[in-house]
C-alpha cells in the first residue's frame, strides 16, 4: 500500500486537486482488488481525479446501488455526493449542484456533520465554476464550521480554509492566494 500523498494542493483558481498521478494510479491498482462499498468509494474518487469520468460516474453508479442494498442511510448519502462529484467534473453543472443541495439537506435534517461538510464544500466548488462566489463563499463557510467540529477532519479543515481564502480574494479582486503548502494525506476533500 503507497502512503505518499495524492492530492498535492488544489489550483487556486478552479480549485481542483493537483495529484501525484503516479501515487492515484498506485493506490487505484491496490483498491481495484476489492468489492466492498468503500474501496469503490475509493475507486471513484481516484478515477475523478485521474479525470477519467465516464469509468468514475459508473463506479460511482455502482456504489449509489450497493450503498442502496447493503448499507446505511449514510453510506447512500455519501455515494450520492461522490457522484455528484464525478457530475461535477464531467460539466454536469446544474445536475450536480441539485444533487449536492439534496444532500446538504439531508444531511443537515438528520444532524450529520461530516456529510453535511462533505456536501457543502463540494457544492461550494460547484458555485466557483458557475461564479456565484457569495454562494461559494457561504457553503465554504458552512462547511468550515461541520469540518471544524469533527475531530478527524484535519486534511478537510486545511481544504475548506484555502477555498476560503481564495474565494475571498476572488470577490475582493485580488489574486488567489499561493497554493496549499503541504499535501494532504486524505484522497477526497
Amino acid at each position: 500500500m503507497t502512503d505518499a500523498p495524492i492530492i498535492l494542493s488544489f489550483d487556486p483558481e478552479t480549485l481542483r486537486e493537483r495529484i501525484d498521478v503516479d501515487a492515484a494510479n498506485e493506490r487505484l491498482a491496490e483498491a481495484e482488488r476489492f468489492r466492498s462499498l468503500t474501496a469503490l468509494n475509493e475507486q471513484v474518487t481516484l478515477l475523478r481525479l485521474l479525470g477519467r469520468y465516464d469509468e468514475a460516474f459508473d463506479k460511482a453508479q455502482a456504489a449509489a446501488r450497493q450503498s442502496r442494498f447493503t448499507g446505511s442511510r449514510e453510506d447512500s448519502l455519501e455515494a450520492r455526493i461522490r457522484r455528484a462529484q464525478v457530475e461535477h467534473y464531467r460539466g454536469k453543472l446544474e445536475t450536480a449542484l441539485g444533487e449536492l443541495t439534496n444532500c446538504v439537506d439531508e444531511a443537515v435534517a438528520h444532524e450529520w456533520g461530516a456529510l453535511a461538510g462533505f456536501a457543502l464544500y463540494n457544492r461550494g466548488k460547484v458555485h466557483v465554476e458557475l461564479e456565484r462566489l457569495d454562494d461559494a463563499l457561504h457553503d465554504f463557510e458552512r462547511a468550515l464550521k461541520f469540518r471544524e467540529a469533527d475531530s478527524n477532519a484535519g486534511d478537510q479543515v486545511d481544504a475548506t480554509k484555502f477555498a476560503i481564502r481564495a474565494v475571498r480574494a476572488k470577490i475582493e479582486g485580488h489574486s488567489a492566494p499561493d497554493e496549499q503548502a503541504e499535501p494532504f494525506s486524505a484522497i477526497d476533500c
